[in-house]
C-alpha cells in the first residue's frame, strides 16, 4: 500500500512549508533591525522548503530515473521543456531557498520571507500542472 506522501506529492510538500515556518520562528527575529539573529534556523528553514519543492517537482518533471542524483541542471532543462513559467520559478527558488537561506544562513527577512514565497509559488505551479489522477 502507498503512503499518504506518494499519493498526494502537493500536500506533502506543503507540509514542509508548514514545518520551515515553524523552524524559521527560532531564529529570533529582530524588528528594529529587520534581520533574523540565529543563522543555523534559517539554513534549516532554507533546507526544509527547498526539499518541500523537490518533493513537488519530482512528481511533476519525472527526473529521477536512471543512475545518481538529479542535479539543479536535470531540473531546470526538464521544466523548461514542460513549462517556462515553473523554470523562472526554480531558478528564483533555487538561488534563494538553497543557496541564500541553506547555504549562507542569510538573516535578511526579505530574503527569507521571498523563500517562501518562491516555495509556494513552485508547489501551486507544480499542483497545476500534475495530473488530477495523480492525486485521486
Amino acid at each position: 500500500m502507498k503512503s499518504k506522501e506518494l499519493k498526494d506529492p502537493i500536500a506533502e510538500a506543503r507540509r514542509y512549508v508548514a514545518n520551515a515556518e515553524n523552524v524559521i520562528q527560532n531564529a529570533n527575529y529582530d524588528p528594529e533591525l529587520k534581520i533574523y539573529t540565529d543563522g543555523k534556523y534559517i539554513k534549516m528553514a532554507g533546507d526544509t522548503l527547498w526539499k518541500g519543492c523537490l518533493i513537488a517537482l519530482d512528481a511533476v518533471l519525472n527526473i529521477r530515473k536512471g543512475k545518481g542524483r538529479p542535479s539543479i541542471e536535470k531540473y531546470k532543462e526538464a521544466a523548461g521543456e514542460r513549462d517556462r513559467k515553473l523554470l523562472a520559478a526554480i531558478v528564483a527558488g533555487y538561488d534563494t531557498m538553497h543557496l541564500y537561506m541553506g547555504y549562507d544562513g542569510t538573516k535578511n527577512k526579505k530574503t527569507c520571507d521571498s523563500g517562501f514565497e518562491c516555495a509556494n509559488a513552485i508547489i501551486d505551479r507544480c499542483a497545476m500542472l500534475l495530473p488530477k489522477e495523480v492525486l485521486a
